[in-house]
């Protein structure tokens, strides 16, 4: 996988939410990812630098970047995301310590109904955590929350993973709420129904389509999907080359454009069965859903489910210069 190797180090990044607005050419990418839940700092916001997207280095001395003191005292699936206007950046994530409350149990049943939120205007100051309830009072959870902005609502569509009492808590559906400042949030509404139970959703925008990847929770495998609208009818891609790939989950999708102007899209996906962290595959065009394994990734500390965001010249120097 060379070729694929040789390509990225070369290229410049556009943002993932929004394809349409322009971007200077960037020079690498930053991944938000928390460590483990085998001590009090593991469950917290770490940040890491790189050039390719293979090879990552950590900041701040691979020491939490950002800490949540609030609700369980810890922070999981951390997501980071440009706003539309790109003024700011959002980080937000699950509201959830399994190194204080070591039961799964209670977590998937009894958990938080809340998301934590920070915010940026240059990803080194950032603001106080907030803690938002954003489920429904039913919930059991709220997991791994995403977002991406929708353009024909001018809000953010935040979705995550969520059980509730009405069917004892027997199955994870997707939920979402919509927003337009991180603050206050819509009614939460059921945003993916399936006969299984499915977590881990993320969603990219390539030209006029969308593209999810989804955790098909009961069979344990990543499902592909695409739409013309964030809220419109979503079609199953059927012939998604990694569809049968089982024990992955986590999974996050970015572009890659070279000096051309060529696009390729890098999907990772986390091996957890086999703890093998994240795997990275290739595909240079996202509707025929055709995926080819690359390099592995060089990893710093066994990252667990997060994000990853591309970063300006500017942004990656600052960043790494700061950290």
């Amino acid at each position: 996988m060379n070729c694929f190797r040789n390509l990225l180090l070369a290229v410049s990044i556009l943002p993932t939410t929004l394809l349409s607005i322009p971007m200077p050419e960037t020079s690498g990418y930053l991944f938000a990812t928390f460590k483990s839940e085998s001590g009090p700092q593991g469950e917290q916001v770490y940040f890491a630098l790189s050039k390719d997207g293979l090879e990552w280095k950590a900041v701040n001395n691979a020491e939490p970047v950002l800490v949540n003191t609030l609700g369980e005292q810890g922070v999981r699936d951390p997501f980071l995301i440009r706003s539309h206007d790109q003024e700011k950046f959002y980080l937000i994530g699950t509201d959830l310590s399994i190194y204080h409350n070591p039961n799964w149990g209670r977590a998937v049943r009894q958990g938080s109904r809340a998301i934590i939120i920070w915010e940026s205007t240059d990803l080194i100051n950032w603001s106080e955590p907030r803690r938002v309830e954003v489920a429904p009072e039913s919930a059991g959870c709220t997991w791994a929350p995403e977002a991406i902005y929708d353009p024909e609502k001018e809000s953010y569509l935040v979705f995550w993973g969520s059980t509730t009492a009405e069917d004892d808590f027997a199955k994870h559906r997707i939920w979402a709420a919509y927003t337009e400042d991180f603050k206050e949030f819509g009614e939460p509404f059921i945003y993916i129904e399936e006969n299984h139970a499915v977590i881990d959703t993320t969603i990219v925008q390539d030209n006029d389509r969308y593209y999810r990847f989804t955790k098909d929770e009961t069979n344990k495998r990543i499902i592909m999907e695409s739409a013309s609208s964030i809220g419109g009818s979503w079609s199953l891609k059927e012939d998604f080359s990694l569809a049968g790939l089982h024990g992955y989950e986590g999974p996050q999708c970015f572009p890659l454009v070279d000096d051309e102007g060529n696009t390729q899209w890098m999907l990772i996906l986390d091996n957890y069965a086999r703890q093998r962290g994240y795997q990275a595959f290739i595909t240079s065009d996202l509707s025929g859903a055709q995926f080819e394994p690359m390099d592995e990734l060089s990893v710093p500390f066994h990252f667990r489910h997060g994000s990853v965001i591309p970063l300006t010249d500017e942004e990656y120097e600052r960043t790494q210069k700061h950290w």
